[in-house]
């Protein structure tokens, strides 16, 4: 099959088919074109709707996302980006690869298109000029026959009149000869005009022609395949994705099964518990009591033993005290001197007699000290240092919240000064790159930095040891660090009570107070013995041989392994268990300590 013979006589028709199929690539073109628009649209909306419910920084959105919940919710924001990245990929290769390509290929075809025709037209044009030649040589040889006739004719007239004369027919034989001899003329050219006619248009329908729209057959098949192989690139660009969108979904499964009812309900236990326990109890007050007694019952002895009755009957009202005791037995101090009985001011037994629990309990119900500091956070009241407002739970978090940052900055200050530190070996090999006195206020800074650092770490590692219930008081604590740190938290120490008072100044409790509560904690010591030890944390060896002969200390032998259960707090002592009977302190650096994975690595402190 071939246009050449089949079309040879649709030249035009194959002009406007031809027109047709270019019209259909460039409607294609623009048909992709839009496409990757939508695409890229599409893209932008899915990434906007993602950063829309991203949470924002620093704000209470921040906080929320630590629920398995809005994990899995914040998760899927992620795929969704990834999604949409991917549609601007298709959107790109569509770009690229067909609307480009197709492109550069329609400006090819209309200009190969435009040659082939312009052949065509050319062929046309000669056989068309043939044609004019072999018309004009048939009328010219018509013309002259016609005059020959009607030359001869006009001969044989004036032959046969007897009238004319002999010369008037020898001019009209001679004019018969000249038309007779022209008309001769006429049909040798018109003969020899209509062979080359002949020929050119045997060429023209046999090899010009099939050849032009043979050329053109073809270039219109490969516009067909063109089109074929970009739809077929098109359903693969969407293909190379699917894969990649296939896991931004299995992303989205993958968080929404890692979803945990009961580690999120642990979560809110922990956002939101304050660390007290709930009240017992309150004890039935027999008001006859006074009615039965004797003139006898007002003598001395009496009175004596009435107040031990009362101080008894106090003591059993337990329960309503939670709020304002400690939980946790506290461990023994490390010693800071040559024994721990000689700490000055240490917590002592309580002598003193116990008001009657009618008083505690008023006392108890109006002055509800946490509750006037939640209200006074809720105003947005300027929150203290120590984060005393908040319950006993949530001022543990804040507080150990408060201890990692800062030690954060410390290693990051610690970095720092090793940087300059090697800048200064490497100025004082090659004095040509720098001077190395020059980084001597800088290191100066840095080691300033640090240990204000450590001071303020220490500070808050002590407030965070007395909510733990691993310290008898801060003041204890206090004791135990630098004569610097001692003498900017004396103050605190000694006034811990007054420290307490709320922004807004509804709870202010006095320091006798304090120390009542601390006496019936006292009292209630024996109720904790109980209780688990505290969890090993890692595990130590013994670099030198210790005799723990203060109170508190507990003896090791050199290559001794024992447990840790509480790290170095900037005081020089370790805490360390050799079985659940045996524990106590020793020297930081006396061991050589050994973390679990949760915390940062080995440490050795030599």
């Amino acid at each position: 099959m071939s246009w050449g013979i089949e079309l040879w006589d649709q030249f035009d028709n194959l002009e406007k088919h031809t027109q047709w199929g270019i019209d259909i690539l460039e409607k294609y073109i623009k048909f992709v074109k839009e496409r990757t628009e939508i695409e890229l649209s599409y893209a932008k909306q899915l990434r906007n709707l993602s950063k829309k419910y991203q949470p924002k920084k620093n704000s209470k959105e921040e906080e929320e996302y630590r629920y398995t919940a809005c994990k899995a919710f914040l998760s899927t924001l992620n795929e969704m980006n990834d999604y949409a990245g991917q549609h601007e990929v298709i959107s790109e290769n569509m770009t690229s690869q067909i609307i480009v390509e197709l492109a550069r290929y329609v400006q090819e075809l209309k200009q190969e298109r435009k040659s082939h025709f312009h052949d065509g037209r050319k062929a046309q044009q000669h056989i068309e000029t043939c044609w004019k030649q072999l018309e004009s040589s048939k009328r010219r040889f018509e013309r002259d026959c016609k005059e020959a006739d009607r030359a001869q004719q006009y001969f044989e007239k004036m032959d046969a009149d007897i009238n004319v004369t002999k010369a008037d027919v020898e001019k009209a034989r001679q004019q018969a000869q000249t038309r007779h001899q022209m008309a001769e003329e006429s049909k040798a050219d018109y003969s020899s005009v209509l062979q080359k006619f002949n020929h050119e248009q045997h060429e023209y329908y046999h090899t010009h022609i099939p050849s032009i729209f043979q050329k053109i057959q073809e270039m219109e098949e490969r516009r067909i395949v063109r089109i074929g192989e970009s739809v077929k690139t098109y359903a693969e660009l969407d293909r190379q994705v699917i894969p990649i969108i296939g896991k931004c979904l299995d992303g989205i499964v993958k968080a929404a099964e890692s979803i945990d009812p009961k580690n999120d309900s642990q979560l809110v236990v922990e956002a939101y518990k304050s660390g007290f326990e709930p009240p017992g109890d309150i004890e039935f007050e027999d008001y006859t009591q006074p009615m039965k007694r004797t003139v006898s019952d007002n003598s001395l002895s009496n009175s004596r033993g009435e107040g031990k009755s009362e101080l008894k009957f106090g003591g059993k009202s337990k329960g309503k005290l939670w709020p304002f005791i400690k939980k946790n037995k506290p461990p023994p101090p490390p010693p800071a001197s040559a024994s721990p009985s000689a700490v000055p001011n240490g917590p002592q037994s309580p002598k003193q007699q116990k008001e009657p629990l009618s008083h505690r309990f008023n006392e108890f119900m109006t002055s509800k000290p946490k509750i006037h500091c939640f209200r006074s956070l809720k105003r947005g009241g300027a929150t203290p240092e120590d984060f005393s407002n908040l319950p006993p739970e949530q001022r543990r978090k804040k507080l150990q919240q408060k201890v990692d940052e800062l030690n954060k900055e410390i290693q990051k200050e610690m970095d720092q000064r090793d940087a300059i530190t090697k800048m200064k070996d490497v100025y004082l090999k090659n004095p040509q790159m720098g001077d190395p006195s020059s980084l001597d206020h800088k290191l100066a800074e840095v080691s300033q930095n640090i240990e204000k650092l450590r001071l303020e770490a220490q500070k808050f590692e002590a407030w965070l040891a007395e909510v733990e219930g691993r310290l008898p008081a801060r003041s204890d604590q206090a004791r135990r660090q630098s004569g610097m740190y001692e003498t900017q938290n004396a103050p605190s120490v000694n006034n811990c009570a007054q420290d307490r008072e709320s922004p807004d100044g509804s709870y202010t409790e006095e320091q006798s107070q304090e120390s009542e509560v601390k006496v019936l904690a006292t009292d209630f010591d024996d109720e904790f013995d109980d209780e688990e030890p505290l969890p090993a944390i890692g595990t130590c060896k013994a670099l030198y041989t210790f005799e723990g002969q203060n109170e508190g200390t507990i003896s090791v032998v050199e290559g001794e392994t024992l447990y840790v259960i509480e790290e170095d707090k900037g005081d020089g002592w370790t805490r360390i268990r050799r079985n659940e009977d045996e524990e106590g302190y020793v020297p930081t650096s006396y061991v050589e300590v050994y973390l679990d994975k949760n915390a940062k690595g080995a440490k050795t402190y030599i």
